[in-house]
């Protein structure tokens, strides 16, 4: 699948996600998303925070903010019931928490996740 395939049906299916999360009792505000290679540096390179391969770059992650009751939740294991969501609503879904970074939500493109 080209690239901008994926980023379209990732841009879908991250709306799916929302919904759900709120219809299921997580509110979210947005963090991260696209990461400008001017700051970050092209895929590959390294300029600020962040993995020089980062799924951020090529428009194909996203990072939340988790609220539960209006709280923030910063801890991997709150966000762990939507990351396992997540991973069940397409073959190329990736969650940080499989790394340690729970607010991250992705798909895999080339061995970018």
């Amino acid at each position: 699948m080209k690239l901008s395939e994926k980023q379209r049906k990732f841009t879908r299916l991250q709306a799916e996600f929302v919904s759900w999360c709120f219809d299921n009792g997580y509110e979210l505000t947005d963090g991260d998303a696209y990461r400008d290679p001017r700051v970050h540096g092209a895929l590959g390179e390294k300029k600020a925070y962040g993995h020089k391969n980062s799924g951020h770059k090529n428009r194909l992650a996203r990072d939340y903010n988790l609220f539960i009751d209006g709280v923030w939740q910063p801890s991997t294991e709150a966000f762990r019931p939507l990351g396992e969501k997540w991973l069940t609503m397409d073959e190329d879904a990736a969650w940080g928490g499989e790394w340690g970074d729970g607010n991250h939500f992705s798909f895999k493109h080339e061995g970018v996740r």
